[in-house]
């Protein structure tokens, strides 16, 4: 599997994606900038999935991967539910401006 290494060792890389899918489900919308909304897209989707399943071994995935246990618990409850219908696709990128300092170009992360 191919991925970014976004400037980060792999310790670093790690944990800075797992905060950010843990802050994705929680507050269901992030900004950051258009690469690592491009790889969290697809980490966060991969929890989904694992919630919307909804056995013991994907809860245990789910936990061993987000930070916070009400994070998951809402994952559980309230997102996977939003999506039994849907067969992929959870999440938006939606590009805005750049950002002041260094013109990095930004994105908006939501779930659909």
């Amino acid at each position: 599997m191919a991925y970014r290494k976004l400037g980060r060792r792999t310790n670093h890389r790690r944990s800075m994606l797992r905060n950010l899918v843990t802050s994705l489900l929680a507050k269901e919308r992030i900004e950051t900038t258009e690469t690592r909304a491009r790889e969290v897209s697809t980490l966060a989707e991969k929890m989904i999935t694992l919630a919307k399943r909804g056995d013991l071994h994907g809860k245990r995935q789910v936990l061993s991967y987000v930070l916070e246990e009400d994070v998951a618990k809402k994952l559980f409850d309230t997102i996977a539910p939003r999506y039994e219908k849907r067969a992929g696709g959870y999440t938006r990128i939606v590009r805005i401006e750049p950002r002041r300092g260094d013109a990095a170009p930004m994105a908006l992360l939501e779930l659909v």
